[in-house]
């Protein structure tokens, strides 16, 4: 298995990224939010699962691990494979997904593309115990800020890019970004990066 990727963006595209790596580029399907914090002819570093089929060998990417289990864990529910899997991921963060099951919140997981409301159900029938041993609190702890914040913008309507751009404003603004509360952070970004 193909556990991590690192090396130089060839190219980018809304779900998926060349990356070069010792001369071979790797071709990664990502969720669009990745996809644009990525640019071309910098360095990146990606968790990934390399997922095998009778024709074809798909490398999906994520940014932590935890992603990548749950990317994992949606494959053991009947009836998912990875396309509804990455969906999943694309529309929620980890922490997300694992509270809506946790907490068997069905309805919410009815939103995800190709899932449905039986899927959605089956999908909480049959992880709910499996997820006893993750800790949310831990889990919130794990997401960035810059993911939680584009989770948001994009959820509010703006692109991808756009949020990106907006995020990149934020990191000049603020002396320690990352210590700022997510609320005051959304605050500026929408008002087009001044907050206080």
């Amino acid at each position: 298995m193909i556990a991590s990727v690192s090396g130089t963006v060839k190219s980018v595209r809304s779900g998926s990224v060349v990356i070069e790596v010792g001369g071979v580029g790797l071709l990664v399907n990502v969720a669009p939010r990745i996809a644009a914090g990525l640019l071309v002819g910098t360095s990146t570093s990606l968790h990934t699962v390399l997922v095998v089929r009778e024709d074809a060998l798909t490398l999906y990417g994520f940014e932590s691990s935890l992603s990548r289990e749950i990317f994992e864990l949606l494959q053991t529910v009947t009836g998912i494979g990875p396309k509804v899997a990455q969906s999943a991921l694309n529309i929620y963060e980890s922490e997300e997904i694992v509270s809506a099951i946790k907490n068997e919140q069905s309805d919410l997981l009815e939103r995800i593309p190709g899932l449905g409301k039986k899927g959605a159900q089956r999908l909480v029938l049959e992880l709910r115990d499996k997820l006893d041993s993750y800790e949310l609190s831990e889990i919130v702890a794990s997401g960035s800020w810059r993911d939680q914040l584009t989770s948001a913008l994009v959820g509010l309507g703006f692109s991808a890019r756009e949020s990106q751009e907006r995020i990149e404003q934020l990191s000049t603004q603020f002396k320690d970004v990352s210590q700022e509360p997510i609320s005051d952070l959304l605050r500026a970004a929408l008002s087009g990066g001044s907050a206080k």
